[in-house]
Parts: C-alpha cells; sequence; structure tokens
C-alpha cells in the first residue's frame, strides 16, 4: 500500500494546481476524466463557481483552528477527486482551509479516474464514490485511516431519498447542495479534525 501511495502522490496536485487544471480543461469544453459529456462540463462549471465562492466564504471557528493548530505530527491529506463531482466541490475547498492551520498538513489531490488502484482501496459500499480522503503519515507514507465521500449527515440525507426513490433524484441532488449551503463546512471540519485527531495520539 505505501508503494501504491508513494506513486498516487507523485501524480498528485496542489490545490491550486488542481483548480488550474479544471480550469484549463474547461476552456476546451472538457471535464476531467475518463468520460466526457456536456453533462459532466456543465456540472464542472457549475462547480468552479461553487469553488470560487467557498474559498471566499469559508470561516473555520476558532475552537476547530486550535485544534488543528495541536495537531503535532506530519500528514498529507490524499484526496481522490474529479472536477465535475458536486461533493468534491464542496469539501475540497474546506480541506484547503484546514491544512492552512497547521504547516502539518499538507492537501494533496489526485483524479480518480487516473488513479483507479488507489481509488479501488478506498471503494464504498463497492461504489468509486469521491472524494476520498485517505489520512498519509508524511514520515513513513503509511495510511493511518479515510474519510469520505461525505459528511454523515450528507451521507444520511442521501440513503434517505435512496429508499425512499431508490435511485438519486434531481431532488436529492437539489436537497443535498441545501444542506451543504446550510453546514457551512463544519461538519467536514469536525469529522476531518477528529480524524486527524485521533491518529495523531496513535504515532510514536
Amino acid at each position: 500500500m505505501e508503494t501504491l501511495i508513494e506513486k498516487s502522490l507523485k501524480n498528485s496536485y496542489s490545490y491550486q494546481e488542481y483548480r488550474n487544471h479544471i480550469s484549463a480543461l474547461l476552456l476546451k469544453g472538457l471535464s476531467t476524466g475518463n468520460t466526457q459529456s456536456e453533462d459532466l462540463t456543465h456540472y464542472s462549471t457549475l462547480n468552479e463557481v461553487r469553488m470560487n465562492r467557498l474559498d471566499k466564504t469559508i470561516a473555520i471557528p476558532e475552537e476547530l483552528q486550535q485544534r488543528l493548530k495541536a495537531i503535532k505530527h506530519n500528514y498529507v491529506l490524499l484526496v481522490l477527486s474529479e472536477g465535475w463531482c458536486g461533493d468534491a466541490a464542496q469539501i475540497v475547498p474546506v480541506m484547503n482551509k484546514m491544512q492552512a492551520e497547521n504547516p502539518n498538513l499538507e492537501l494533496r489531490l489526485v483524479l480518480r479516474d487516473d488513479n483507479a488502484e488507489l481509488m479501488d482501496e478506498y471503494l464504498t459500499n463497492g461504489a468509486r464514490s469521491i472524494p476520498k480522503l485517505v489520512l498519509v503519515n508524511k514520515e513513513t507514507g503509511v495510511a493511518l485511516g479515510s474519510w469520505g465521500p461525505r459528511p454523515l449527515g450528507a451521507a444520511q440525507l442521501i440513503r434517505d431519498y435512496k429508499e425512499r426513490d431508490g435511485k438519486i433524484t434531481e431532488e436529492a441532488k437539489t436537497e443535498l447542495q441545501k444542506w451543504y449551503l446550510h453546514d457551512k463546512g463544519l461538519s467536514t471540519m469536525e469529522e476531518i479534525t477528529l480524524l486527524i485527531e485521533t491518529a495523531d495520539k496513535a504515532v510514536v
């Protein structure tokens, strides 16, 4: 697994590189990923607007800032993502703000379709759901845990719609975006901070 993580990190992007890559593809009418369609390009365009807004509006509460600053060891937040993914557009900017609170945290992004081997190690109920965060000890290259593809509240919302309708409908997607808007990234911050704190206590 360490070799796979090392290989993935070599193909990874910083947050700004990831954003630039998506923007450059959109100028050509393309999205990230192996599949191209008007829908995926449309979603990527919407997500770019969302990420621009979140970059300006996300605020980390003081209590969470202090918890992040208290992280002692060095970690890479290795995230599988794609530009067309609505959940990633809501979550990745939050992770970027979190890494800025502590130099011991480094966010690196890889594209799911370019890193199938890594993705298949972190399936969600058998599916290649993204975004998926793999927490990596920077010193050893060892994976210490994972998170994603959604905060617990958002995941429950989607489960409820699937049970009712048998699939993720347009209504479900709209309600999910409303959930993210109302939550303001707080659930993502709390859950990922807890993941890192738990790993930090276990590192010798």
